[in-house]
């Protein structure tokens, strides 16, 4: 199966949460943090404001923070995966050397 977001929605996976502070201490599932950093598994064509398609500025494979709380979650062959709107997405995350 394969999930193709409409408008501007976009879909992305949550990075795993961390099972250790970093002082050491191993959390329960309760107790972890949902991430905010997840890629980009597909993104819509874009939003249309007065006729025109306004362009979508994340692409497929980034990796980007979102709001803690925001969007669908929703599971597909076993997987979690979130939708969320372009608008919920804070930033792009980039690498630098």
């Amino acid at each position: 199966m394969k999930i193709r977001p409409l408008e501007d929605k976009v879909l992305i996976k949550l990075e795993e949460a961390e099972d250790t502070t970093k002082g050491g201490i191993i959390l329960a599932g309760s107790a972890k943090e949902k991430p905010q950093i997840a890629s980009v598994i597909a993104v819509g064509p874009g939003e249309i404001v007065d006729g025109k398609v306004v362009p979508m500025r994340v692409n497929v494979g980034d990796k980007v923070i979102t709001n803690k709380y925001s969007g669908t979650e929703v599971k597909l062959d076993g997987e979690d995966f979130t939708i969320v709107r372009q608008s919920e997405i804070l930033a792009i995350v980039e690498i630098q050397n």
